[in-house]
């Protein structure tokens, strides 16, 4: 990892959930981050410093990957290790297949985010696969789920990569925390 001198935003969600092609859609290139049909691609923490002022940072998938069980943990340790240790990661971005009812693993992991005081945000991906009437009784199923263990939600962002959806809210949201941050805080 790079030094902790700027702020990082950090990208999570289960295999297949469309991270590389939302990570490429929030920098306007086509293949920043790897994309690819079979889960799993990512398997190392990738930082991409954008515009010389902060770092997105691709971190491997939770849950499926076409890896050895032996690979898993170790991806499971690695992301453990830097959500818990990194003093400049700012929000994590938990992203979540809009196609989809709440997953228990989706959820066991925000909560265990909310435990360890980890600040996320919600991203619902591939709202361009379904109606916006499925979107809004989706989003309104995880609510309904987060509000059980939650006083409050956080941010929530629907996006699609295809038709660049949500991409511009994200990047103002990155950009207000951008403005606050303060390096000689996290020293």
């Amino acid at each position: 990892c790079p030094k902790e001198t700027h702020p990082e935003y950090a990208f999570i969600g289960r295999s297949n959930v469309g991270k590389s092609s939302l990570i490429n859609a929030l920098v306007n290139r086509k293949n920043l981050a790897k994309t690819s049909g079979k889960p799993g691609k990512t398997q190392l923490i990738n930082h991409f410093k954008i515009n010389e002022s902060w770092f997105l940072v691709d971190l491997p998938g939770y849950g499926y990957a076409s890896t050895s069980k032996t690979n898993r943990e170790m991806f499971k340790d690695i992301i453990n290790k830097y959500l818990l240790n990194r003093k400049n990661l700012i929000c994590l971005f938990v992203l979540l297949d809009i196609r989809h009812t709440p997953q228990s693993i989706d959820l066991e992991f925000m909560e265990r985010m909310g435990q360890e005081e980890i600040p996320f945000v919600m991203v619902f991906t591939k709202s361009d696969k379904i109606s916006q009437t499925q979107i809004n009784k989706n989003i309104k199923l995880y609510k309904t789920e987060m509000l059980k263990q939650w006083e409050y939600l956080s941010e929530i962002f629907i996006t699609s990569s295809e038709n660049k959806n949500g991409i511009s809210e994200i990047l103002k949201f990155i950009e207000e925390y951008n403005e606050g941050f303060n390096p000689t805080l996290i020293q």
